[in-house]
């Protein structure tokens, strides 16, 4: 007695050519095909991660085109924007870029200073200042806490925008979204990373000399800062504005492009705030050891 399956024969076709066969046609993998599931999990993460880079890559570019070809339309419309996104990175984080520079000198500064002096090495204060705080540590720190302030934020608010058919209803009134939403948060959120981690840096190297007059060292103000900007050079400032520009707009590409780039439910918006912040972090660590090498390069 046969048995109908309902499944299509074919004669001629062995049992290996049936289970390739119903792999073209239905897309699955044969159970004898399947790779170990380290492998399997390895290969989907580095396709999904070539995937994602590459949506971003063509996500930059776009908003670059629209950035660089509608820079003089609709500016009464868009400066306001900017002028908000630029005081939202800015000006109102102001107040915690005060505590973290005294954080920061008293951390590092303060105790760099300190020790130093009881290993008769303070004429290394310039030098060390300038490496870690100037090159390295305030550019990251200022980075890190505008993304977690306002990139979030970014990744919310165009996904709930997203969500709820905004993006949708912007493009049947022939408003461009890229313009309308991307541009003006990439331009505030580059010119607060710029600014913010300029006033974090003076900060730190204000508040250090406090806390090492507190721990009366003997040294002279004028003495400090003789050896902090001694040891600064021309390529400093213009590596740390090339820097910090580079991370606004980094993470600016990222945030919106999570929340924007794709279809997303109202619910899948938390996932996509963590993706966003988790590749923002990592592509900002790995400028900043790009950087690294062109500083030891041109030194």
């Amino acid at each position: 007695m046969t048995v109908e399956t309902g499944a299509p024969t074919f004669a001629g076709v062995t049992q290996s050519d049936s289970g390739q066969a119903a792999t073209v046609l239905t897309g699955e993998v044969a159970p004898s095909t399947v790779l170990p599931g380290w492998s399997t999990a390895v290969g989907r993460g580095v396709l999904r991660a070539a995937a994602t880079l590459r949506g971003l890559i063509a996500f930059a570019l776009i908003t670059l085109g629209v950035l660089l070809g509608k820079a003089g339309s609709a500016h009464q419309l868009m400066r306001p924007m900017i002028r908000d996104e630029v005081d939202r990175c800015g000006m109102r984080l102001l107040p915690m870029f005060a505590f973290l520079s005294v954080a920061l000198g008293l951390v590092v500064i303060g105790q760099t200073v300190s020790w130093l002096s009881r290993v008769g090495a303070i004429d290394f204060i310039g030098p060390v200042m300038v490496i870690a705080v100037v090159r390295e540590l305030g550019p990251l720190i200022g980075a890190f806490v505008i993304l977690s302030r306002v990139g979030t934020a970014h990744v919310v608010e165009l996904g709930t925008a997203r969500a709820m058919g905004e993006v949708e209803a912007l493009e049947a009134l022939a408003i461009d979204p890229i313009h309308y939403m991307v541009v003006p948060r990439v331009v505030g959120t580059m010119a607060g990373t710029f600014a913010l981690t300029v006033y974090l840096i003076l900060g730190a190297m204000i508040s250090g000399y406090a806390w090492v007059f507190i721990q009366d060292i003997p040294m002279r103000p004028e003495e400090y800062f003789r050896q902090i900007t001694g040891a600064l050079t021309g390529m400093d400032f213009l590596l740390l504005g090339l820097k910090t520009l580079v991370f606004g707009f980094i993470m600016a590409i990222v945030t919106c492009f999570h929340g924007l780039a794709r279809p997303i439910r109202v619910e899948e918006v938390s996932r996509a705030t963590v993706r966003a912040v988790t590749q923002s972090v990592v592509a900002c660590v790995l400028i900043d050891a790009l950087f690294i090498v062109v500083y030891l390069a041109l030194a």
